[in-house]
């Protein structure tokens, strides 16, 4: 049984993992493949027709698949290799792993570099701890995105959606144009999960409900759902005895979280940063094992695709320059820490060699003016407000880095002005 040899692999063919093959191939790396476990390319933005994707990466808006076809077409046109259909299954801690093809059975992939983009998975209701039964008629909302869009199915009529993050928004207003009844949104948290455009576009224009501070405390139904209980939540997100209210419904909506997935990392013995629950990079998406590079939602989840490209993009290069033997080892570790406001945040190091982007989520919104910092006086943006569903960056250059001398940590944060 003959290996699979490459120069760089990629796992996972949605946003990141085709710009980290573009980015690779770019960079002078001859046999580039990327492996991905469904049949067809583009990840998750095989299911997102709603426009809202490329404005960064092509200066105008796209769908998302519109969005992915112009990777993909990029990616042919530079010669990248394809594996669909190929389950990864096992990793080796040198960056080796072994997938499983309906065509060519087991094979091992041998890989000079690797780039993880295995993307991220949707949070489901056993990982919420809701008391009652487990019906039929609830779902991920990634999940019933993908059932009304790309498989023709209607989840159900009456709908309530648990969370507000965007995929949830966004689903709110399709299961409306399908005529489907919305109930509401309900978000546990004091402020929403989601862009701020999301809300106006999906809940707002529809006059779809939006109740913040209160969650579904119960589910009720033997083999359908038949209804759940909401109530109000305190400062310590517990419900408030005597808000509870029953809504009769068919269809509960989970839009709680994402989580990234990172099965194959961890196997890879790839240190794994507790807090984003990916993995551990530097500026130049670099792992704790130096030939292995992530990129994407698997590092921390974005609100924008094209700034999952562009880190697949450069992770891409990265990578093959790694290959090539034309990766420098870095002479510093600068660790990155967050500040008081700021829980979120990648890369977690710096390694001195480059220019830096370093993405970060705020703990709490700041609804007034405030700035982005990066301490020791190395970055500062002036911005009108700051939320926890929207990413903020900052660029550090390297030059600013260096003239600092032997620093070994630096402070990101977002406050008040």
């Amino acid at each position: 049984m003959s290996d699979i040899i490459v120069d760089v692999a990629v796992i996972g063919a949605g946003p990141a993992g085709i710009a980290a093959g573009v980015g690779a191939k770019e960079a002078g790396a001859e046999k580039v493949a990327i492996f991905e476990r469904d049949w067809d390319l583009g990840g998750i933005l095989q299911q997102c027709i709603h426009p809202g994707f490329g404005l960064h990466a092509f200066g105008e808006e796209l769908t998302g698949p519109e969005y992915v076809h112009r990777w993909i077409s990029k990616a042919r046109e530079a010669g990248v290799e394809f594996w669909t259909n190929s389950m990864v299954f096992h990793m080796e801690e040198n960056g080796s792993f072994w997938i499983m093809n309906p065509s060519l059975g087991i094979k091992k992939v041998v890989a000079k570099s690797l780039v993880l983009a295995m993307g991220c998975r949707e949070r489901p209701l056993g990982a919420l701890g809701i008391p009652g039964t487990r019906p039929a008629g609830i779902y991920t909302a990634g999940t019933a995105q993908r059932l009304v869009n790309m498989e023709g199915y209607m989840p159900g009529n009456r709908v309530v959606i648990l969370g507000s993050g965007d995929v949830g928004l966004i689903m709110a207003r399709r299961m409306i144009w399908e005529g489907a009844e919305v109930l509401g949104v309900y978000e546990i948290m004091p402020w929403p999960g989601g862009l701020r455009r999301n809300i106006a576009q999906c809940l707002d224009d529809y006059g779809i409900p939006f109740y913040l501070e209160e969650t579904v405390i119960e589910v009720h139904g033997k083999d359908r759902l038949e209804g759940v209980t909401v109530a109000k939540v305190d400062k310590n997100r517990n419900p408030i005895v005597g808000t509870e209210k029953f809504l009769g419904c068919d269809t509960l909506l989970l839009a709680v979280g994402l989580i990234p997935e990172n099965e194959l990392s961890r196997m890879a013995n790839v240190e794994i940063n507790p807090v984003t629950q990916g993995p551990i990079v530097n500026e130049l998406l670099q792992t704790t094992k130096p030939n292995i590079f992530a990129a994407g939602n698997v590092v921390i989840v974005y609100d924008l695709v094209d700034w999952v490209s562009m880190e697949g993009e450069r992770a891409g290069r990265n990578a093959a320059l790694f290959a090539a033997g034309k990766f420098k080892p870095g002479e510093k570790k600068i660790k990155v820490s967050g500040g008081d406001n700021v829980r979120l945040y990648s890369p977690q190091w710096l390694s001195g060699q480059s220019d830096a982007t370093i993405y970060m989520r705020v703990t709490q919104p700041i609804e007034k003016s405030c700035k982005v910092v990066v301490e020791p006086g190395l970055y500062e943006k002036r911005l009108r407000y700051a939320r926890p569903g929207e990413m903020n960056e900052a660029h550090v250059k390297l030059q600013d880095l260096q003239a600092l001398g032997d620093v070994d940590e630096i402070v990101v944060d977002i406050k008040e002005v």
